[in-house]
């Protein structure tokens, strides 16, 4: 799969080559919280307005809890008043992908991490401009890293 990625000088580049994240339930369990389990592996949604990084205002990106691929950039955030962070755009559209949702009696669009397949949550079509998009994110799908630490998301194969 084709990704972008941020190198050690901070920046966004590719898209390039990245293996896919294959774990066992056992390893990810390690891996993750309890509620970050239920949530990224098993589709789970956090109860509105208690997510941490809901009122996060610092600079830099939200990557995938489970891998650490960059999804979403503090400057495409916006409140939403939903009680999730909530974004107009994927920091790339390579690092995002959809599928239909139709659990719980409803037809949603269920937005997954393109490189393990976490559940971030989903996606509206009631944002802001210039997309007209909300990316609706659970806190526990994330982790967020200040931009002065970019290089810390760097993939070895983008230098």
């Amino acid at each position: 799969m084709k990704v972008r990625v941020y190198n050690k000088a901070g920046e966004l580049v590719g898209p390039l080559e990245s293996a896919e994240v294959v774990k066992s339930e056992t390893e990810w369990k390690r891996q993750l919280t309890r509620k970050q389990y239920e949530v990224a592996r098993g589709k789970g949604t956090e109860a509105p307005f208690c997510g941490l990084l809901l009122d996060n205002k610092r600079d830099g990106v939200y990557a995938c809890v489970c891998c650490r691929l960059p999804l979403f950039s503090s400057s495409s955030k916006f409140n939403s008043d939903t009680g999730w962070p909530s974004f107009f755009q994927p920091v790339a559209s390579e690092n995002v992908v959809t599928e239909d949702d139709r659990s719980y009696g409803m037809r949603r669009t269920e937005i997954l991490c393109t490189r393990c397949a976490c559940h971030l949550g989903h996606v509206f079509n009631d944002g802001p401009k210039p997309t007209g998009l909300r990316f609706c994110v659970n806190s526990e799908s994330l982790v967020f890293v200040d931009k002065a630490d970019l290089a810390t998301l760097a993939d070895p194969a983008a230098g």
